[in-house]
């Protein structure tokens, strides 16, 4: 990998390690009214579009901040105030868009399943059918609280045969996972710049349909996260409205370019999965058990249950294994407890045995026989 700062692997949903290209494209300075920002802002917008295959319908709006930023900004800006949102909810990030509904004081209800079980469609239409005042559904395509992958293209079909609207959080799948907006039916979707693109905290985006967005004008709650007004102001002299997180947008640029380079999505998917691949067979040796099957497993992030052995203190492993190069994820779950590692990143299957081994060694020297929760 394009990787030689000697910092410790982010075995994590986000921020990730990120390569040598990436860092470098922020050691300048430029100004955020300069025709070369405003050209890099052109270019990460196209090129995002480019990834979606969502063409002239749709537009990329940047935001500044997290994903939770992006997030906010979709929901208020395309759900109606008169309006209700279902939120199909597995996780954290599912419950996060409840709270935002609430913050907002937007009309919301939530299916939710437990953290191991994706939605199911059939209980989806079942909802949308009864319920006529719902005019939008939000999804979470991936939940990194355990790991799954939520069947965006089933309820997007569903959602669409109802007659509604659909908005996707695809914070940690966007740029990764095989998705097209030609073959989903949704008015946005939400992702961020330091998730599958590889890229550095500071940039959220939004991929909106246009004719949504336009409709969309005067919804926002907050002058900073509406994505209509932004979009305008961008449209019209191609700068942002606030000042821009500026050297992000360079990392950015250069993390499209390295995306590219490796065959996009396909290309990333494919690393992606081999470390997950390489990650499980080689953690399930030292009888660690991951909480999902491998048909709802992304991966992206996986989550393995606590080991049941009474030696085992996750701050000490999680301590001793930082120290060896590697920084792990504690868990979310309530389902189980548990501690998650992630397969994202600039990382391949070299780093995952790398990580594997560590942790093996990390046992050994807390003297735990197994990682099994049983």
């Amino acid at each position: 990998m394009d990787r030689t700062s000697g910092d410790p692997l982010l075995l994590t949903p986000g921020p990730l390690t990120t390569g040598d290209k990436t860092k470098r494209a922020m050691l300048h300075d430029w100004g955020s009214r300069d025709q070369a920002f405003i050209d890099a802002t052109r270019d990460i917008r196209e090129r995002i579009i480019e990834v979606a295959g969502g063409g002239r319908e749709f537009s990329t709006v940047p935001i500044q901040g997290s994903g939770t930023f992006a997030v906010e900004a979709m929901v208020g800006t395309f759900l109606p105030r008169d309006g209700k949102l279902l939120i199909l909810v597995n996780g954290a990030y599912g419950h996060r868009i409840a709270k935002i509904c609430a913050y907002m004081n937007r009309a919301y209800v939530v299916s939710e399943t437990p953290e191991d079980i994706p939605p199911d469609p059939n209980a989806i239409d079942a909802i949308l059918d009864a319920a006529p005042d719902i005019g939008h559904v939000v999804i979470v395509h991936c939940e990194t609280t355990s790991g799954i992958l939520n069947p965006v293209r089933e309820i997007a079909a569903v959602v669409a045969n109802r007659g509604r609207r659909l908005l996707i959080d695809a914070m940690s799948t966007f740029g990764a996972i095989p998705f097209d907006l030609t073959d989903v039916n949704c008015d946005a979707l939400a992702a961020s710049s330091n998730k599958c693109f590889e890229g550095v905290p500071g940039i959220g985006f939004v991929i909106c349909r246009k004719t949504a967005l336009l409709e969309a004008e005067g919804n926002a709650h907050s002058l900073s996260l509406d994505l209509f007004d932004q979009w305008k102001a961008m449209a019209g002299n191609g700068q942002w409205r606030f000042t821009p997180p500026t050297h992000v947008i360079f990392a950015l640029r250069q993390a499209l370019e390295t995306h590219r380079a490796e065959g996009g999505v396909d290309g990333r998917y494919h690393r992606y999965s081999e470390n997950c691949r390489v990650l499980l067979e080689g953690m399930r040796e030292l009888g660690f058990e991951p909480l999902l099957s491998h048909n709802l497993q992304a991966p992206i992030i996986v989550t393995f249950r606590m080991p049941a052995d009474p030696k085992f203190e996750f701050e000490t492993f999680y301590d001793r294994l930082k120290h060896k190069g590697f920084i792990i994820y504690p868990g979310k779950l309530t389902v189980a407890d548990s501690f998650r590692i992630g397969c994202i990143g600039a990382l391949n299957a070299d780093d995952m045995r790398a990580a594997v081994t560590a942790a093996g060694n990390t046992l050994l020297e807390m003297d735990v026989a197994s990682g099994s929760p049983e």
